[in-house]
């Protein structure tokens, strides 16, 4: 299967995995933005040498996987051209800060290694929460949601616009792709002598695909304002997610419980 191909595949199941059903999918959009947001905020917002204190923030992804049915793996794997650069954030702490910091046994461990995994599990956590929202929220209800939450009308509409164009750009490509290969065949990849050439095709063929769209747009009445999701009001269940989780993040964040539980275990 073409690069493209799989590509759009992606995207695809990314919007079935959204139109899914399960009690977070039917949580409402702006509180699952609320709690995402909470969540990251409450991640970055630790100590660099707070490794411990990260450690029971695993437990939300972890539950929100479980309840959705979104597995974590799959989230892994779609983040996989991310992660990298996650690690490369901290990868030199080690060679910067060699001062032993704790001991696990008779091993010292230094800062810079406490400090790597601290900035690699906040990256980690944050990238699983972004993921798990667009998951469990289709783009129009999460368009939606930012509205509710008084996101500048501009944003949303080009966030959204933008979403759809990926996957339009992509059918270009795959096209594109597929009519070279068709041409030279057994040659892999694309030569650099035609890059100049099927990159200006692509951009001509993009303009005329987005002038096609925003004719489209306008035939059905579009004048600046987009209706993105039909709203419904928010239920108990919604505030009662939206309390507990942020209450979660404050005490988890207020509290250290993971050198807690580790000095209970001492004694």
């Amino acid at each position: 299967m073409d690069k493209m191909d799989r590509a759009l595949r992606e995207l695809g199941q990314m919007d079935e995995l959204a139109a899914g059903d399960s009690p977070v999918h039917r949580l409402s959009p702006w509180v699952k933005l609320l709690v995402t947001l909470g969540y990251i905020i409450a991640v970055v917002s630790f100590d660099k040498y707070a490794l411990s204190g990260l450690l029971p923030l695993i437990l939300y992804p972890l539950l929100v996987s479980q309840l959705s049915g979104v597995s974590l793996i799959l989230g892994l794997r779609k983040l996989r051209l991310v992660l990298p650069l996650v690690l490369a954030v901290g990868i030199f702490n080690p060679f910067l800060d060699r001062a032993p910091l704790l001991y696990l046994g008779s091993l010292p461990v230094s800062g810079g290694v406490v400090s790597m995994l601290t900035l690699l599990l906040k990256g980690l956590l944050s990238l699983l929460a972004s993921f798990l929202l667009v998951a469990t929220t289709p783009i129009d209800s999460l368009c939606a949601g930012l509205r509710k939450l008084r996101v500048p009308q501009t944003m949303v509409t080009l966030l959204l616009l933008t979403y759809r164009y990926v996957g339009v750009m992509m059918e270009e490509l795959a096209v594109m792709s597929r009519a070279y290969h068709l041409r030279a065949p057994g040659q892999k990849g694309i030569h650099y002598k035609a890059w100049g050439s099927f990159l200006g095709q692509l951009l001509l063929r993009s303009m005329d695909r987005a002038g096609e769209l925003y004719a489209s747009m306008r035939l059905r009445g579009f004048h600046g304002e987009f209706y993105y999701a039909p709203s419904r009001p928010c239920g108990g269940r919604d505030l009662a997610w939206l309390l507990l989780w942020l209450g979660a993040f404050a005490l988890l964040r207020l509290v250290d419980l993971g050198a807690l539980l580790g000095g209970l275990l001492r004694l």
